[in-house]
């Protein structure tokens, strides 16, 4: 499977290097276009290439890594999602001012639904830092946690696959509306380094 990536920061290639660890191809992109992204690829090895927003979101699976103000010029001119599987790992802070996103009542991830129409959006791995997201999940005989929640049943089941495939136990919260448990700020959550034994 190959696994677009939209946003080259800690999160971002932290995702990548797991996804490739499960055995899949990805297509890292950013804002500044693929030449900046060499080094970044070079680490990641053979399975990863740069490639712009656009042949990112082309791939089977797309990865939203993007900081919250960025979203909107992320998503610009991209093609119609037609029920595309959207991993969203953001957590609605407007940097560099560490400033909390108005959301109207809603979850991150139920605003980032609306703006991606026909996308099954699927919320996870926005809970840890960018060097445990990428690290070893696995330590003896326990997994490092990762939380997954979504409307599309299938979907969270797809992303829960590669996540384990990595070595992540995946705890399934429910749909986007119980993203607030594992959204930053507000919930419970976020930080906990928790691992699951088997």
């Amino acid at each position: 499977m190959k696994i677009g990536i939209i946003g080259a920061g800690g999160i971002g290639l932290a995702f990548a290097k797991q996804a490739i660890n499960a055995g899949h191809d990805v297509i890292v992109s950013n804002s500044r276009g693929p030449q900046s992204l060499a080094e970044a690829v070079l680490k990641l090895g053979n399975r990863a290439r740069a490639g712009t927003r656009q042949e990112a979101a082309q791939a089977d699976i797309v990865v939203l890594a993007v900081q919250w103000q960025q979203l909107s010029s992320a998503l610009a001119d991209l093609p119609a999602w037609n029920g595309k599987i959207v991993v969203d790992t953001m957590n609605p802070i407007i940097m560099p001012a560490f400033e909390f996103a108005e959301l109207g009542g809603r979850t991150s991830s139920e605003i980032v639904a609306s703006l991606l129409p026909g996308a099954r959006v699927v919320k996870t791995a926005n809970t840890l830092t960018p060097e445990l997201l990428g690290s070893d999940p696995v330590r003896a005989d326990t997994r490092r946690v990762l939380f997954v929640s979504g409307d599309d049943a299938a979907a969270k089941t797809t992303v829960s696959g590669i996540l384990e495939a990595a070595g992540f136990a995946t705890i399934d919260l429910g749909g986007l509306a119980n993203g607030r448990l594992h959204q930053f700020p507000g919930g419970p959550l976020p930080g906990l380094n928790l691992f699951k034994l088997g």
